[in-house]
Parts: C-alpha cells; structure tokens; sequence
C-alpha cells in the first residue's frame, strides 16, 4: 500500500475480509485509503465479474499465497501483465510442482498423492523411502507439516491432518535432509533477476517451524543457479518469487515454490537491505514497466530476522511492545504478533509466533550481538491452561 501510494496508484482492495481490511486501514491514515469491496477472492469467476463491474484495471495484484492463481486468470482476462496462471498452480499445488520437475527433466523427487479418502497403506506410497514428509497439497506456513519415521506414524498423521482439513488432499514425498536456503527473485517477463538468498534455521523435528532468516553476503553458486533452472522449467518469471531449497552437493533441491514476495517480516527487512525499492518495482511489473537492466542492489548490505515462538498453549500474559532503535549501525525493528491477554494453543507452525525482530545493517557480527542483546533483555511469558 504504500509503495501503491507512492506511485500515484488509486487502490481497489477485493477481500472476503472487508471489515478486517477497514480496520487495518484506519490505523495508517497517512496513506490514502483504498476503496474496500467485498469478492469472493477465491473465486476466479467472482474476482473477474466485480472487477468488471468496477471498470478495467491497469493491474491485477496480489501478495497472497491463496490467490495467485485467480490473480492471473483476471490480469490474463482483462489483457494485462501478469503471472502464467499455470505457473501460479505448479507453484501452489505441491503435488503438481513435483509432477512438473520431473515431467521436464528439471529434478525428481520421490513423492505420491493422497486424495482425502486415499488409504496411507495403498499402492501409490509402494517404495517410497521413510522418513518422509507428510503436508497438505496446498498449505501454506509450515502447517501440518511433519516429518514421519514409518507407516504407523503416517497413518497417524494423516488422520490428524485429516480431521483439521476434511476434503484436503495431502503430499507424502521423500525427506530432503540438508542446509535450508532460500532464493528471491524478481522478473518482468523477460529478465529474471536475483536478489537475494536466505539461510533458514528450523526448529527441531518432526516440525518445520522457521526461527531464523540471516541474508547470505550473495546467493551462493552453484545453487542459486540450479534453483534458477528449476523456476524456469516451471514457468515462473514474473513479479516476485520466494523459493525455499535444500542444499545437497552442488545440487538445489527444491522444497516449494511460493510465487510471490517473501513473507513474515522478511520482505521489508530485505528491502532495507538491499537499497532498492522493492515494492515498487513488484507494483511495476504488473503495470507492464520492463525493470531497470541494473537494479542497483547494495553488496553490503546484512539482515537477521528473529522469530520468538510459543513452546505452550495457553495465555499471553508478558510481552515487549513494538518498537524501533538504531545503534552502532544496527537498526533493530520489533514487531509484536500477538497482544497480551490472547490465548491460543500450541500450533507448530508459524502461527505461533508471538513477535519478530528484524535487524538490518552492513557487520553481521554487530547484528547478531544486537538481536542477542535485545532476546536477553525481553520477557514473554505464557500463562499455560490448567
């Protein structure tokens, strides 16, 4: 939105959220406020007749994991720049990235779908290696995602899964064990450039939980460039993309794809860091502006992304308030995600984050003793359910 603002842009939000997003809005009254309508987003039937009705668009947008596909389909509909819809669906559905790898020779990871009556002990899991990784076909956030040591466990766990997402298909493929990196890209349709890697710290398994992003000095070779083959044979190279990979040799296996700019904070940290106006740019591409040949990225620019999570269900009672300080070249932005007197249970998965810290500079050394400085120096404390 600001970056929409910035550009001179007229803002027409479509939300099955609008009261939500109303709300939202009034909190930054120095931004000029979109016009809230409500749609079926999810619909790409429902996004095309109300934006019809609304008048043609210069663009069709959307940051939303959930929505991609319908974005590119109304943008594909109305004549304008946009994401490949088919694309938008390898990215989205998990099952389908795997079948696209493979059909095209890019990599292939063992793997099977399982349809929502689908038994775990059927035929189509026949050989495939355990431990694996049992997650929904199009989840998003890590959540039900886990790792399971044998077909016990796996029947288990699907029936977990199952009463939580009744009607979800699930993903069962083989576990791919090494360090977790990230690739951000942005391309305009012709050029696709990198930005940016990310090395990703998990919590313990059998859960995949992020609790830490530290920018790499630049994305590593041969991977980054492995991974960057794999995009193409898959479609993608408009706007912004966040692909997660694991590194084995000089290999990039690729875990997922999410078309669309990274999330959880990391975005606006990265565009600290990187110097450029990220946003902007994105916005631009789906306006059909072809991107600058050079897009002036700093080198030295560093970034340290902390999250704090939950380790008990229960009730927020102690938490640090939002706040923004720079010392000795550090600039550390806290951010709480969870106010004081909620009460949720243990998730995990991302939603259990109570609050993220983002830290930006050029010494990674001064960084990491500022967010360490700084987790010391904070309580949260969690008052668990009797």
């Amino acid at each position: 939105m600001p970056a929409a603002a910035a550009l001179g842009l007229t803002v027409t939000l479509l939300t099955d959220q609008p009261d939500a997003h109303r709300r939202a809005c009034a909190k930054r009254p120095e931004l000029p406020p979109p016009d809230v309508v409500a749609c079926d987003v999810r619909d790409f039937r429902e996004v095309v007749s109300r934006t019809d009705r609304l008048g043609r668009p210069d663009a069709v947008f959307t940051n939303s994991d959930h929505l991609q596909v319908q974005a590119a389909l109304a943008a594909d509909y109305f004549g304008l720049p946009g994401k490949d819809w088919r694309a938008a669906l390898r990215a989205k559905d998990k099952a389908q990235l795997r079948r696209s790898l493979a059909g095209t020779g890019a990599d292939t990871v063992r793997s099977a779908e399982l349809g929502p009556h689908d038994d775990p002990a059927g035929p189509a899991l026949r050989g495939l290696p355990f431990p694996c990784v049992l997650k929904p076909r199009e989840g998003v956030a890590g959540e039900d995602v886990v790792l399971v040591g044998d077909a016990g466990e796996l029947a288990v766990c699907c029936r977990e899964i199952r009463a939580r997402r009744p009607g979800a298909a699930l993903v069962v493929e083989e576990y791919l064990e090494g360090p977790l990196r990230t690739l951000e890209t942005l391309g305009d349709g012709h050029a696709l450039h990198t930005l940016a890697t990310f090395r990703t710290d998990l919590s313990p398994l059998p859960h995949f939980i992020e609790e830490r992003l530290t920018l790499l000095p630049g994305p590593p070779l041969p991977h980054a460039t492995d991974a960057l083959r794999q995009l193409r044979a898959l479609g993608v190279g408009f706007g912004a993309c966040h692909t997660e990979y694991v590194v084995q040799g000089d290999r990039a296996r690729v875990v997922e794809v999410n078309y669309r700019a990274i999330g959880d904070q990391c975005d606006l940290a990265l565009a600290d860091a990187l110097g450029i106006p990220l946003f902007e740019h994105i916005l631009r591409t789906h306006l059909g502006e072809r991107l600058p040949g050079r897009l002036g990225i700093r080198a030295d620019g560093r970034v340290r992304v902390e999250y704090v999570c939950a380790d008990r269900g229960g009730t927020l009672t102690t938490a640090p308030s939002a706040s923004e300080t720079e010392h000795d070249g550090v600039r550390l932005v806290y951010r709480p995600l969870r106010a004081t007197g909620e009460t949720h249970p243990l998730h995990r998965t991302n939603r259990d984050y109570l609050g993220v810290l983002r830290a930006t500079g050029t010494d990674q050394g001064r960084i990491d003793r500022a967010v360490e400085e700084f987790l010391a120096a904070q309580r949260w404390e969690i008052m668990s359910w009797a």
